[in-house]
């Protein structure tokens, strides 16, 4: 979903986030492709690669219950880095 406050991407970050979206995810490493969640919206390169249910998922996911993030004792912060290993990798 597209927010009509968020500011369009510039072709370099739009590039981070395609490249994001082809890690998997950070949370539960379910294979790429993932979604690509930004910690602060608006703000690319902040964003983190979590699977479908690790980010809209109503019981595992950070929008839902974050059972996921409470077993693996994660928070954003955590998988960002993660995230950001990954891409440099």
């Amino acid at each position: 979903m597209w927010s009509i406050n968020k500011r369009k991407p510039t072709p370099t970050e739009a590039e981070h986030i395609l490249r994001v979206k082809a890690l998997p995810c950070s949370v539960c490493d379910a294979p790429g492709p993932s979604e690509a969640h930004e910690i602060r919206q608006g703000q690319w390169f902040s964003a983190v690669a979590l699977c479908t249910s690790c980010h809209r998922g109503p019981m595992l996911g950070l929008h839902g219950q974050r059972r996921m993030w409470s077993l693996r004792k994660m928070d954003e912060i955590d998988a960002l880095a993660i995230t950001i290993r990954r891409r440099l990798a």
